[in-house]
């Protein structure tokens, strides 16, 4: 399994009239982890995107809301990839957890690559894989 934390502070403009984020941006908060994990990992969006010629596109997202987060709390977005992908998906993980570290929100989000010229499903970036592979190898 493949982890990743990131540091996010709630804007006053992401909030609602109660001053808890809007639900809308626990999404954008997934996409912020996914960014922050591949980078982690020496992959960007955009070298994905320009040298291999590939978009991830997200296919499914889901959001399970514990608690809210609130407005000028620093929340830790946790990103995992729990199994190897395959087929050309990739799936995160996501559970955000407030200042008291708090379980707070759990999503998931599964992308789908596809070919950034004929919008064709395509395989995984191989550098992806490449770099994943070491988080899933068995060890005796």
């Amino acid at each position: 399994m493949f982890k990743s934390k990131t540091s996010i502070r709630v804007r006053y403009g992401e909030t609602d009239q109660m001053g808890y984020l809007y639900y809308g941006y626990y999404a954008w908060y997934y996409e912020v982890g996914r960014v922050e994990a591949l980078r982690e990992l020496g992959i960007s969006y955009k070298s994905v995107e320009e040298e291999d010629n590939v978009l991830m596109v997200v296919a499914e997202c889901h959001s399970k809301y514990l608690r809210p987060a609130k407005y000028d709390e620093e929340i830790v977005v946790e990103t995992m990839i729990v199994q190897m992908p395959k087929l050309g998906f990739l799936q995160f993980d996501c559970n955000l957890y407030n200042e008291k570290d708090d379980l707070i929100n759990i999503g998931k989000v599964k992308l789908i690559c596809v070919d950034k010229t004929t919008r064709k499903k395509t395989e995984l970036p191989v550098e992806i894989v490449k770099a994943l592979k070491p988080y899933f190898e068995e060890k005796n």
